[in-house]
């Protein structure tokens, strides 16, 4: 039997914040909020809060997919995690691309969000192969 790859020794997954995935990402949102306090002040209430609630997103629907008991239910909120996920990507890069981002912070960040989506999808599969 193939060993979740949430589940780290025999340790028993409790609370969503035992998932790696929701640590994964909930280091990601760190790094959201301390790049985007260097955003342009105009900016509050666009990209700067838009990145951040994307960032948010992430951890939440992990954290209430975690709470659900059906698989459908489950499955449905990483999805929309995922969504997330792909929104900061997609924020991160344009971020880079406007000069809001360094380079070097971007290639510190960006990485984050692959390993992120990677986590995700390891939980949908998860969560669609388990028997109701």
């Amino acid at each position: 039997m193939e060993e979740s790859p949430d589940l780290q020794s025999n340790d028993k997954i409790r609370s969503f914040e035992d998932l790696t995935a929701w640590q994964e990402a909930h280091a990601l949102v760190l790094s959201i909020y301390r790049i985007t306090r260097s955003f342009p002040q105009d900016e509050i209430y666009g990209l700067t809060s838009q990145l951040r609630r994307a960032g948010v997103s992430i951890t939440s629907n992990i954290a209430e997919g975690f709470s659900r008991i059906s698989k459908k239910e489950k499955v449905q909120f990483y999805t929309h995690s995922l969504g997330s996920l792909m929104e900061v990507q997609s924020q991160l890069i344009l971020s880079r691309d406007i000069s809001y981002v360094t380079l070097q912070t971007f290639s510190e960040t960006y990485p984050r969000t692959i390993i992120a989506r990677r986590l995700i999808l390891g939980l949908m599969r998860s969560a669609q192969s388990k028997d109701e």
